[in-house]
């Protein structure tokens, strides 16, 4: 019998409550297969933004099926909801989800695997009735309470809580986890995922003590021995990374946060889109700039550049000094929460 089980991990249906985040723009399918198997959530992350969106979509459907030929569990699938400096979903996030729905139409196997979708960055709108009646689960990644409580009563299934110490693409109400994950627990009833300097089983302690139903984290699942996709210069930065080593910089859909580089200084040093005033002539800026970003990061993460790419990590990088095999750890992960919650427990009287 699994040492944590809570609405969430009965909702999903699987072992553990402990979810990859999505990790993107690289191929992610490997490492979402490896976290299902241990009995965790894996998530195939989107694949960038090419020109050809259409066949950026096609590139996310065989990530998303080499992922399944490689577990036979549960995984999902990740797709943030990018916005024109006027508020306006761009063309990739429609295309994406659509075609993630109509490849599990067409594939019932798939879709009895395929059963997660998260959302994150704007405000998933009309996608939250398609991704119900497409019959999956929706969790929605949220950086405010007020986003938690409009996602909720919306109807999406699971609110990811997303505090601003979080690797990738950053929160813009910078409410940090410690502080935000109780206020959003507090707010909504449906199961609240923590995200955000998690790294271990006092992490999924902590988020379970604050209301959370489990954790999702990105960095601790990049520097894994599964992770062997990804450029080994890449992992060795963030096992490098030390206190201060992080920064949080104008990204795609907002602040991001990853490695101070020579490519986070030149966001730092250009601003953010949409505050001034770049992009504000309409969808094609807005598309050109966040593509130049993924592009940045795709190589860093596919070609190991380092120094002029944006290298996405979260805070939690300078306390991770060692590679770990997944389907060892996911579970010694659970059990070390369980084991301390019991331990406080029992100094309880």
């Amino acid at each position: 019998m699994a040492p944590i089980s809570n609405r969430y991990t009965a909702l999903v249906g699987i072992e553990h409550p402990i979810v990859q985040e999505g990790l993107g723009p690289f191929t992610t399918a490997k490492l979402a297969a490896a976290v299902s198997s241990a009995g965790g959530l894996g998530t195939v992350s989107m694949p960038g933004m090419p020109v050809d969106i259409d066949a950026g979509a096609r590139l996310f459907i065989q990530h998303i099926e080499q992922c399944a030929s490689l577990t036979d569990k549960i995984f999902a699938v990740n797709i943030p909801v990018g916005v024109d400096a006027r508020g306006n979903v761009l063309p990739f996030t429609d295309v994406y989800i659509r075609a993630v729905l109509a490849a599990r139409a067409r594939d019932s196997g798939l879709a009895a695997q395929l059963r997660i979708l998260t959302t994150s960055a704007g405000f998933p709108g009309k996608y939250i009735q398609l991704i119900k009646d497409a019959g999956m689960i929706h969790q929605h990644k949220v950086g405010s309470t007020r986003q938690a409580v409009k996602s909720a009563e919306a109807g999406t299934d699971v609110i990811i809580a997303a505090g601003f110490e979080m690797g990738g693409h950053a929160p813009g109400t910078a409410v940090h986890t410690y502080v935000l994950v109780p206020s959003i627990t507090e707010a909504v009833d449906v199961p609240v995922l923590l995200t955000g300097g998690a790294r271990d089983g006092r992490g999924l302690a902590a988020a379970l003590a604050m209301g959370a139903e489990g954790v999702a984290m990105g960095t601790r699942f990049i520097t894994t021995h599964d992770n062997t996709d990804w450029h080994p210069a890449y992992v060795r930065a963030l096992l490098d990374a030390r206190e201060g080593d992080d920064v949080a910089f104008p990204g795609v859909y907002g602040p991001c946060r990853g490695l101070r580089n020579a490519a986070s200084e030149a966001a730092l040093a250009e601003g953010d889109l949409g505050r001034d005033g770049l992009g504000g002539s309409g969808v094609l800026d807005v598309v050109e700039h966040t593509r130049w970003k993924m592009d940045s990061m795709n190589r860093a993460q596919s070609e190991g550049d380092v120094e002029n790419s944006l290298v996405m990590t979260g805070q939690v990088a300078s306390a991770i000094h060692d590679l770990v095999h997944i389907a060892e750890f996911v579970p010694a992960m659970a059990q070390e929460a369980a084991d301390i919650l019991r331990r406080l427990g029992a100094a309880v009287s």
